[in-house]
């Protein structure tokens, strides 16, 4: 009885903390990067893959144990749709994930990341179309806690 509320709570602190860590990534991703920088930028990922990480779990948990059921959320067009943005963003996420990884080696030894123009360009690309898939998210939430995509 009360789990579900609660769930709820730290479902919602943990979206917000996806779309913080998201914001600061755009905000610190400026080449060329500083060492303190680019350990901000790996930390800074490493709580966004805890967070999304801790939406996706404690989402699937609402949805199976708690609030309407699974019978009725993947029977909602917007639940899909919001499901399928978070699935993309998370997949899209890995591309930043593995360059802002490589880094390691350089940090190490005390050196500050090189990050040549292709590879800025390909991850901001990135960036930008998770914030676009948190937009879709934050589009479909209410449509379908309102049970206006139930088929």
């Amino acid at each position: 009885m009360y789990w579900s509320p609660v769930l709820a709570v730290v479902h919602h602190l943990a979206a917000f903390s996806v779309v913080a860590a998201l914001a600061v990534e755009v905000a610190l991703f400026k080449p060329p990067l500083t060492a303190p920088q680019a350990r901000r930028l790996q930390r800074t990922d490493m709580l966004f893959g805890a967070a999304a990480t801790l939406v996706l779990v404690v989402g699937l948990v609402r949805v199976t144990y708690f609030e309407k059921g699974p019978e009725y959320y993947w029977h909602d067009v917007y639940f899909l749709a919001k499901f399928a943005a978070f699935v993309l963003a998370g997949l899209i996420s890995i591309y930043p994930t593995l360059t802002f990884l490589a880094w390691n080696k350089t940090l190490a030894a005390g050196g500050a990341p090189e990050v040549p123009a292709a590879r800025t360009r390909a991850v901001r690309l990135c960036l930008m179309l998770e914030l676009t898939a948190i937009a879709v998210i934050l589009v479909c939430a209410p449509l379908m806690a309102r049970g206006f995509g139930y088929r």
